[in-house]
């Protein structure tokens, strides 16, 4: 089925690549909608343009394209989900560490999304099809927060919204080391690891403007407990910005949390830390507003018991030094 979109590019467009712009505004993965730019498909003012093309307000986009369902391939799945909330716009879940959110190379059952459609099959048409509902994301081995959309309404208010920086979004994290001043803020670049695609990186000259606060919550010596809010949410940004600052996350696999454990001179404490097997990071807190209310909202999880265990085992071996 061919389906065509005119559109004027306003603010919330301005500085969006067409391949995302397209994927947001019809029933396109981002990889599908650079295939139909690729093909010809798409014109901006009249004229071909790159996938990476960066749109501006003002611009016009005029596209046909060959409308697939890629979702028809998700099902939904019996997992179990911790709601924190729902009504008829939204779906608050308290996420556990090792549950991917939405399928991905090698990732194609037993996702969030999969446990989403069953529960609420209506999101099986709610935003892209290949990760219908989504409008914001966890790592896999992160715990904690996250709202999902059951609406075309919300799910497109929300996403707007987390684009925007308009949401609040605090997280703990034990870390390694103790920071030198009790709070503080990391503002960088961020863009991928020119050597690791897999990664991202703050030691860049440009990229995306990527920004962290932090505060010391409690120090055993050579780890700490932080708590940090985010006034952007980029990839992986609170593990690269401590990772950067030389206090990576405890358990980290990828940013320099895993080996960091050899460092331990306890023997108990370094072999809970070793077979924790996930980063200790948790989404604590999540504010946002109600995309069809407007009303503001706030959603707390406390950390699993992973998290809580390692941080009385803290408490036990090296004292609880709160500042």
């Amino acid at each position: 089925m061919e389906e065509e979109l005119n559109i004027a590019i306003d603010q919330t467009g301005e500085g969006l690549r067409l391949d995302v712009f397209l994927s947001r505004h019809m029933p396109l993965t981002r990889s599908a909608a650079a295939k139909s730019i690729d093909q010809g498909r798409v014109l901006v003012d009249g004229k071909v343009r790159k996938p990476s093309f960066k749109l501006q307000e003002g611009m016009h986009v005029h596209a046909r394209i060959i409308a697939v369902d890629e979702g028809q391939g998700l099902e939904g799945l019996d997992i179990p989900l911790h709601i924190l909330y729902e009504d008829p716009d939204i779906i608050v879940i308290n996420k556990p560490a090792g549950l991917v959110v939405h399928p991905g190379a090698g990732e194609n059952r037993g996702t969030l999304v999969n446990a989403l459609i069953h529960r609420y099959p209506e999101i099986a048409n709610v935003g892209a099809t290949d990760r219908p509902g989504i409008v914001h994301r966890l790592d896999k081995l992160t715990s904690g927060v996250m709202v999902a959309a059951r609406s075309g309404e919300a799910c497109g208010k929300l996403s707007a919204a987390f684009k925007e920086h308009r949401h609040s979004r605090i997280y703990l994290a034990i870390c390694y080391g103790r920071p030198g001043e009790p709070a503080g803020k990391i503002e960088t670049f961020m863009r991928r690891n020119p050597r690791d695609r897999k990664k991202m990186s703050s030691k860049v000259p440009e990229g995306r403007r990527a920004v962290t606060n932090w505060q010391v919550l409690k120090g055993w010596g050579q780890l700490s407990l932080l708590e940090l809010s985010l006034e952007t949410g980029r990839t992986h940004q609170i593990r690269v910005h401590l990772s950067d600052m030389g206090h990576p996350v405890v358990g980290d696999p990828e940013y320099g949390g895993r080996n960091r454990a050899n460092t331990i001179k306890d023997p108990v404490l370094k072999s809970r830390i070793k077979s924790l097997g996930r980063q200790m990071l948790h989404a604590h807190k999540l504010g946002i507003i109600h995309p069809v209310t407007g009303e503001w909202m706030e959603f707390v999880a406390e950390p699993p018991e992973d998290f809580q265990k390692l941080v009385s085992l803290l408490d036990e071996r090296c004292g609880d030094n709160n500042l």
